[in-house]
């Protein structure tokens, strides 16, 4: 059988789990963004940090999109689809996927923690549980199913060395 064939775990999982989705993680992300400036601007709380330490957050933003960037390079460079559940024409284990099986939602990440840090508010920290949980639930345990599907035992010895998030 060959590493694309798809392999039994596909006949237990609903459809739905393994059907593209119409909105991506980056569409999440935005409104994560979009929604940490809303309640900072609009229904601040308290402020936690202010300048010139909340200034670290940029530090993090940067750092995040470098991250994304570099793993999605990773895909580019390996000629598989960034898009979740597209076709995986092959598994990228190098870079910083030696030490994180997901870096490009852990740069989202980094750039939501780092824009609640540069604004110092409590309350822009509140969507940043909620966009883990979304990408965890919708994308990242869906997507490990995919992939194992599709790469049977590489990917699961992978996935066992190597850690979801850091």
């Amino acid at each position: 059988m060959s590493s694309l064939e798809p392999v039994e775990c596909f006949a237990t999982q609903p459809m739905s789990a393994l059907q593209p989705r119409k909105i991506v993680p980056p569409i999440y992300f935005f409104l994560a963004l979009i929604a940490i400036v809303g309640l900072h601007k609009y229904f601040p709380v308290a402020q936690m940090l202010e300048p010139p330490i909340s200034f670290a957050g940029a530090g993090l933003i940067a750092l995040g999109i470098a991250i994304a960037a570099w793993a999605a390079r990773a895909f580019g460079k390996a000629g598989t689809p960034v898009v979740p559940f597209h076709q995986s024409t092959s598994l990228v284990t190098g870079g910083l996927y030696r030490y994180t099986r997901n870096p490009m939602y852990l740069g989202m990440v980094f750039v939501l923690v780092g824009a609640a840090i540069l604004f110092g508010s409590v309350n822009a920290w509140a969507p940043i549980p909620l966009f883990v949980w979304i990408i965890h639930s919708q994308f990242i345990r869906p997507e490990e199913l995919f992939l194992e599907g599709i790469f049977g035992d590489e990917f699961l010895a992978y996935k066992k060395n190597v850690r979801r998030w850091i």
